[in-house]
């Protein structure tokens, strides 16, 4: 064995030995944590696995997500616990939150403990098991439904029951703090961007007004933040982003052709085709909107483009050094392409 796999392991104990004690304290009884393993470390977030025996609860299999400060952290864990908790309450399908810990000084970073759900979650996986699952397209069809399902029951969750953390500040509703958004990362990019210029000025002449009715988006549903098994949709992973916002910019995400890989002819993530998803999404009591669905698109791929500067900056400035945040600077072109193919399809 290497040192450096020596040290990951030794790591890993030693994370889950903290953990052990920290349950333990919260509970107030004898608790083991056993086999931690990283599943995932993305530029934000630290994922793991373990098993966790209480003795008087048992065996459970939980999940550890970490952010690994609190300065970079888009939503505090004890807020996104609550959302999930009360998206789980809504009927949608979410690991259900056991524990969460602010306090930094146990693991390295605030965190929290979920149910471990099997599935895949890596895109190309998902998309192999999907397709060796039922090469004609109806689970990926039926899991494109589900998600449309899912989203309406989100948003269909009463104003009184969103957690208060997320409340939209006074006088900027969805549309006018997104376009505020994307104009601040505009002025921030390295090197100008005659297209993301473009794009963000046609956003601002064609801009829908506020919706009526405002509600709790997750704003990140796609393939890659999603738990799916040869039965179809089990989860929906990552609620950090999590906002009040307008219904269809949940519904143009899940449609982005970023999440698609290379299956560009199914517009949910490479599963199925985005009356699948629209269609559930009403049937489960959503309004869609097709031309505020259009502008979402087109907002989202041009946001998501000018995000991906920012990581990249964020690197070479030296405020968050990542491989992760580095290689981010090379989807830039790609969305680029992206929004021109939107704007002049």
């Amino acid at each position: 064995m290497s040192e450096t796999s020596n040290t990951s392991v030794s790591t890993s104990a030693s994370m889950g030995d903290r953990l052990g004690s920290w349950l333990s304290e919260m509970r107030g009884r004898p608790v083991t944590v056993h086999g931690l393993e990283a599943v995932s470390a993305g530029a934000r977030r630290f994922n793991a696995l373990c098993e966790v025996r209480d003795p008087e609860i048992g065996s459970q299999q939980i999940a550890l997500t970490m952010i690994p400060s609190a300065s970079i952290q888009l939503l505090d864990v004890a807020t996104e616990a609550a959302v999930r908790t009360v998206a789980q309450q809504a009927g949608v399908m979410v690991p259900a939150v056991y524990e969460v810990c602010t306090d930094e000084s146990v693991l390295g970073g605030p965190f929290f403990l979920s149910a471990a759900i099997t599935g895949e979650t890596v895109p190309r996986r998902v998309l192999r098991l999907v397709q060796s699952t039922d090469p004609s397209g109806a689970l990926g069809q039926k899991i494109a439904g589900q998600i449309g399902t899912a989203i309406a029951q989100l948003h269909a969750i009463p104003p009184d029951q969103i957690p208060p953390g997320l409340v939209t500040p006074p006088g900027a509703g969805p549309i006018d703090a997104a376009m505020t958004g994307v104009e601040n990362q505009l002025i921030e990019l390295l090197a100008p961007s005659p297209i993301f210029s473009f794009g963000v000025s046609w956003l601002e002449r064609n801009a829908p007004s506020e919706p009526e009715v405002a509600c709790l988006v997750h704003s990140d549903i796609r393939n890659g933040n999603i738990i799916v098994g040869p039965d179809g949709l089990r989860a929906i992973l990552d609620w950090e982003g999590s906002r009040i916002g307008d219904p269809m910019e949940d519904t143009a995400w899940t449609c982005q052709r970023m999440w698609r890989f290379r299956e560009d002819h199914l517009a949910v993530g490479g599963l199925g085709d985005a009356a699948s998803m629209s269609d559930a999404y009403i049937a489960a009591g959503g309004h869609f909107d097709e031309d505020r669905f259009r502008w979402w698109r087109i907002m989202g791929t041009v946001r998501w483009g000018l995000s991906m500067a920012g990581q990249s900056r964020a690197h070479l400035d030296g405020s968050f050094p990542s491989i992760v945040m580095a290689a981010s600077g090379r989807r830039v072109a790609e969305l680029e392409y992206d929004a021109l193919c939107l704007l002049h399809p």
